[in-house]
C-alpha cells in the first residue's frame, strides 16, 4: 500500500446534513476499516464489530423511515455512503448493501404491526440481515425456485436449500423467498426468518477468489417453522417483492463497484507519482497518463449513471432500466479499472504487498451478484424492444 492517503471524492450532496454524514463515513472508513482490510481479508475474518459500529452510528438503515430507526436519507446519499465503505473494504460496503436489501421487503410490504415489531432492531438495533432468493439450481432463473413453505395451522413450515447467501450462517435474520403455490413467479411468498430458527443450518462457507472476509454459504431449511405473522406481504406476492428489492439492490452493487474502482485508481495514481524510472516519475509517461485518464473517466461516468438512477428512485419514478444500466456499466468499469491498476503497478501490482490485486479479484464478483451482467443486458433490451418473441 502506498503512503499517500486517498483524496476525498468531490461529491455533489443535497444538504449540509448529508455532507456531514459523508464526512463521518470517511472518518470511520479511514480509521476503522481501511487499515485492517488487507490482513482481515487474507485471514478470512468477518468484521462483525464493524457492522455493530455502523449500526450504532445509524448507518445500517439510512434509506428507511425515521419512525422505525432509519436515517430517512435519499438513495442519492445512501449510495454514496456505500461507495465510501466499499472503497475502504468491499466486504463492508457490500455487506451494508445486502443488509439494506434484506430489510426492503418488510419496510415496503410489511404491515404496520410487523414494522413496529421488527424494523427498529433490524435498522438500528445491531442486527444484521441476509437475503435468500438463489438456490443451487435456481440462479438467473429465480422464478424456478423450489424451496417450499407449507401452511400448518397458524404457521408455515419451510423446507429446501438456498445458495450463495451473503452473511449465510452469521446473519440475525433472513428474508426468504419460498414456494407456497404452483409453478412460476405467482406461487412465491416472502418470509422473515430468525437466524436462530430451529431446523435452519448453514453449510461451510464457499472458498472464493475474493471477499474472503464475507461468508457466502448455503442455508438448509429442514422443516423450519415460522408463524404467519412473519409472512411478508400477501401469499403469492413474493416474486414482486423480490424484483422490487433487486432493482434497488442493483444500485447498491453499482455504488460498491465505483468504490472499488476509485480505491484502485487512488492506489495507481499514488504509485505512479512516487515510482521513478529513467529519472522521472512514471506518471510523466504519456502511455500511463492516458491509462489513468481512462480509468478516471470510467469512474466519473459510472458514478453519474448510478446517481441519475438513484434520483429517479427518490422522485418516485420508474428506474428499473436505469438500475440495470448502472449495475452493468459500473461493474464492468470496476473490472477494467482494477485490471489497469495492476498493470500500472507492474510486478508490484501482482503481489499482495499492494491492494490492487485484491481489488481486481473483488471486482469480478460484482459482475455476477444480484443478476449477472448478461441478465442486466436482457433487462435493458426488454425495456427497449419488449419481451422476446418466443
Amino acid at each position: 500500500m502506498t503512503d499517500r492517503a486517498p483524496q476525498p471524492v468531490d461529491r455533489q450532496l443535497p444538504t449540509e446534513e448529508s455532507r456531514d454524514l459523508l464526512a463521518l463515513v470517511r472518518e470511520i472508513a479511514q480509521r476503522e476499516i481501511r487499515p485492517v482490510a488487507a490482513d482481515e481479508e487474507e485471514a478470512g475474518t468477518f468484521p462483525r464489530a464493524i457492522f455493530t459500529l455502523l449500526s450504532e452510528a445509524g448507518l445500517l438503515g439510512l434509506p428507511y423511515a425515521g419512525e422505525y430507526g432509519g436515517g430517512e436519507q435519499p438513495y442519492e446519499v445512501y449510495l454514496q455512503v456505500l461507495e465510501e465503505l466499499a472503497a475502504a473494504r468491499l466486504t463492508v460496503g457490500l455487506g451494508v448493501s445486502v443488509h439494506s436489501l434484506s430489510c426492503h421487503g418488510l419496510a415496503g410490504y410489511g404491515s404496520e404491526e410487523q414494522q413496529k415489531a421488527h424494523l427498529p432492531a433490524m435498522l438500528g438495533g445491531g442486527l444484521l440481515g441476509a437475503y435468500c432468493l438463489s438456490e443451487p439450481a435456481s440462479g438467473s432463473d429465480a422464478a424456478s425456485l423450489t424451496t417450499k413453505a407449507v401452511r400448518d395451522g397458524e404457521d408455515w413450515v419451510i423446507t429446501g436449500t438456498k445458495a450463495w447467501i451473503t452473511h449465510g450462517g452469521v446473519a440475525d435474520f433472513y428474508t426468504v423467498l419460498a414456494r407456497t403455490g404452483g409453478e412460476g413467479p405467482k406461487g412465491i411468498t416472502a418470509f422473515l426468518v430468525p437466524g436462530d430458527a430451529e431446523g435452519l443450518t448453514a453449510a461451510v462457507p464457499e472458498k472464493k477468489m475474493g471477499m474472503k472476509g464475507s461468508p457466502t454459504a448455503q442455508l438448509h431449511f429442514d422443516g423450519v417453522r415460522v408463524p404467519d405473522t412473519r409472512r411478508i406481504g400477501e401469499e403469492g406476492q413474493g416474486f414482486t417483492i423480490a424484483l422490487a428489492a433487486l432493482d434497488a439492490g442493483r444500485l447498491g452493487i453499482a455504488a460498491c463497484a465505483i468504490g472499488v474502482a476509485q480505491a484502485a485508481l487512488d492506489e495507481a495514481l499514488a504509485y505512479a507519482l512516487d515510482r521513478k524510472q529513467f529519472g522521472h516519475p512514471i506518471a510523466d509517461f504519456q502511455g500511463l497518463r492516458f491509462m489513468l485518464a481512462d480509468m478516471a473517466t470510467k469512474i466519473e461516468a459510472g458514478r453519474a449513471l448510478y446517481l441519475a438512477a438513484a434520483r429517479l428512485r427518490d422522485a418516485g419514478k420508474p428506474f428499473s432500466r436505469q438500475a440495470a444500466m448502472a449495475k452493468l456499466f459500473c461493474t464492468d468499469a470496476a473490472m477494467a479499472v482494477t485490471t489497469d491498476a495492476v498493470q500500472v503497478l507492474g510486478g508490484y501490482g501482482y503481489t499482495a504487498d499492494f491492494p490492487v490485486e485484491r481489488l481486481m479479484r473483488e471486482a469480478k464478483v460484482l459482475q455476477i451478484v444480484e443478476g449477472t451482467n448478461q441478465i442486466q443486458r436482457m433487462v435493458i433490451a426488454r425495456h427497449l424492444a419488449g419481451p422476446e418473441s418466443r
